[in-house]
């Protein structure tokens, strides 16, 4: 019983166990009941059942509430609770971009709605663990050599300039390096095989039956490719908030739980939110600059978490009000979707030489 209150990075044993009990619980309800079967999910179902997840997600923020001020205090904890809210809200607005990038995926390999919701779990499943790996290795760098804050300070100040000048460039999968060696170096399927990821087919020269991948598992990898490219930016973003590593990583998993889940609502509207880009720029610009105006202006005083919610959150909500207010009436652009989820694969021609099998 000692180790579960144990301290491990910050937080006691036995609540890090909690959370992953959570998130293993949720997973398997929403995997093993609501979604036993392969079916497409409709707006209203993905809406109601993402105000489930930020529903979870908030409550989780009042229990973080009374056991932080339980061990550290009242002071702090309202900091750190104010410190997750503050990151859950940028992780969830930060992953609007990923329903546009994971959309264009999808669209590319021609996967059916149905099959969509199956790969977005195991998606997330692997960005927990690769999240958790990122978050891990940039806690004990932050803890061994704070300096790395200034770093991280630096890059989302750039990078938010960068998201304010640059124009809107689709994500190269055709191009991608590591899906082009994946493709080249294992067998794939020309089509679909229901929900599988591997299949055994005929060897079309040996006749022997072998393994081989789908285009639904192609479309997996690159869904969690995508994700490390996104967490260049959140993971440093939520440091720049709190060096908190249970805060840090429960904040980025409890936003990405209910990503799966909003995907549907938003997928078909995702062109109505094209100028959130700029409101989630001047997020990153504010977040980074709040810690040089701590240090070297208020004289190492912390920047008030209150007024940081405050903006972050003013921000968002003004760069979703005015997107849905500028795109109304447009219409929804038109991706090249290929021949079909039945048909040959042109685009796995392209990527295996034609060598697909």
């Amino acid at each position: 019983m000692e180790f579960l209150f144990t301290v491990w990075l910050g937080t006691p044993v036995w609540f890090w166990l909690a959370f992953v009990g959570i998130v293993a619980g949720l997973t398997a309800f929403d995997l093993g009941f609501l979604h036993k079967e392969d079916k497409e999910m409709g707006i209203g179902e993905s809406l109601k059942l993402s105000a489930f997840y930020i529903s979870i997600a908030l409550a989780f923020g009042i229990w973080v509430y009374f056991q932080k001020t339980a061990a550290l205090g009242e002071a702090a904890g309202t900091e750190l609770t104010v410190a997750y809210y503050t990151a859950f809200f940028i992780e969830k607005a930060l992953s609007i971009d990923n329903v546009f990038v994971i959309s264009l995926i999808f669209t590319y390999f021609a996967i059916p709605a149905k099959y969509q919701y199956r790969a977005l779990l195991w998606g997330i499943i692997g960005v927990i663990v690769l999240r958790g790996i990122m978050i891990g290795v940039g806690a004990a760098v932050v803890q061994q050599y704070a300096w790395v804050l200034y770093f991280f300070a630096a890059f989302l100040v750039f990078t938010g300039i960068k998201m304010l000048f640059a124009g809107d460039k689709p994500m190269d999968i055709e191009h991608n390096p590591v899906i082009r060696w994946i493709s080249r170096h294992m067998r794939v399927t020309k089509e679909l095989h229901d929900e599988k990821f591997f299949v055994e087919v005929a060897d079309d020269k040996t006749g022997k039956m072998v393994r081989a991948a789908t285009p639904l598992f192609l479309a997996l990898v690159v869904i969690n490719l995508a994700d490390l490219v996104f967490a260049v930016d959140s993971v440093p973003a939520v440091f720049a908030i709190t060096t908190d590593t249970f805060i840090v990583y429960t904040s980025n998993i409890m936003a990405i739980l209910g990503l799966r889940a909003l995907y549907f609502a938003l997928a078909a509207m995702v062109h109505r939110f094209h100028y959130l880009k700029y409101a989630l720029a001047l997020v990153l610009v504010f977040i980074g600059a709040k810690i040089f105006i701590a240090d070297f202006l208020l004289g190492g005083d912390k920047f008030p978490p209150l007024l940081s919610l405050g903006v972050t959150a003013g921000l968002i909500a003004g760069g979703v009000v005015y997107s849905l207010v500028k795109t109304k009436g447009a219409e929804e652009p038109q991706w090249p979707a290929g021949e079909g989820p039945d048909a040959p694969r042109r685009h796995l021609d392209e990527l295996t030489d034609g060598k697909a099998l």
